[in-house]
């Protein structure tokens, strides 16, 4: 897939590149990275709706993260499986496609649910590149005829290499912090439940009552008094700890 280079572009498209070199040496987050390349892509080209598109690395399906059109019901709820419709075809292939006109009446087109742009009449995607993988597409949607030029569709394959990578390191980013909070909530979970079984022995030496009586009593506690079962439980050990 050939890339462009600023000697290549117009000036317009220049303030373009530039502004994608700055992009992919930021730290912003995947949502706003994602939004730039909806940006990037409308200033390019023009378009009348730019959507994105990643594909999930757990189920493989193409999923719907990002549009120029208010999509808030499909967005992350709008997936594809690989080789569905023409944005599955680019995806697979990790080729352009790129539709003048009549764009639904394409043999690998397939409607989908919600989105208008599906009735527009030109129709370009583009994939999503990182590592010589695809990460996701970029479709971009005229509602009228449209010539998609070679220089427009130059800087829209560069958009997707380039922002590319840098999404796949947000993506990173993004998937090691859910980790790690997951691993930090598994970790509460435990001192609490250490917590409680501490203060449930407690109760039950103190009020010479069973393990389920002790759990109930720190249950009906925590509701009549709208704390944390945690809560209740560090009370009543730091109040055993102070007694002796």
């Amino acid at each position: 897939m050939a890339t462009m280079s600023i000697g290549d572009a117009s000036d317009s498209q220049v303030s373009i590149l530039h502004r994608i070199s700055n992009i992919v040496s930021s730290d912003l987050s995947l949502d706003e990275m994602l939004g730039e390349v909806i940006g990037l892509t409308v200033q390019a080209t023009a378009c009348d709706a730019c959507l994105v598109f990643l594909i999930d690395s757990n189920t493989h399906e193409i999923v719907l993260k990002a549009s120029q059109v208010p999509h808030a019901a499909e967005l992350d709820n709008l997936r594809m499986k690989p080789g569905e419709g023409i944005t599955g075809w680019v995806a697979e292939h990790r080729s352009v496609v790129a539709l003048s006109s009549k764009a639904p009446t394409d043999s690998r087109f397939i409607q989908l649910p919600g989105l208008v742009e599906d009735t527009y009449e030109a129709f370009l995607s583009v994939p999503l590149v990182s590592g010589g993988e695809t990460i996701g597409v970029i479709n971009v949607h005229h509602r009228q005829p449209h010539e998609h030029a070679r220089e427009e569709i130059g800087i829209v394959v560069f958009i997707g290499e380039q922002l590319g990578v840098a999404i796949s390191r947000s993506m990173l980013q993004e998937e090691n912090a859910r980790l790690l909070e997951e691993t930090q909530e598994m970790k509460r979970e435990l001192e609490t439940r250490k917590l409680v079984e501490r203060a449930k022995g407690i109760l039950q030496q103190r009020y010479g009552i069973s393990e389920e009586d002790a759990y109930l009593r720190l249950r009906n506690q925590s509701r009549r008094l709208r704390k944390p079962m945690r809560e209740l439980a560090e009370a009543i050990i730091l109040a055993e700890d102070l007694s002796k």
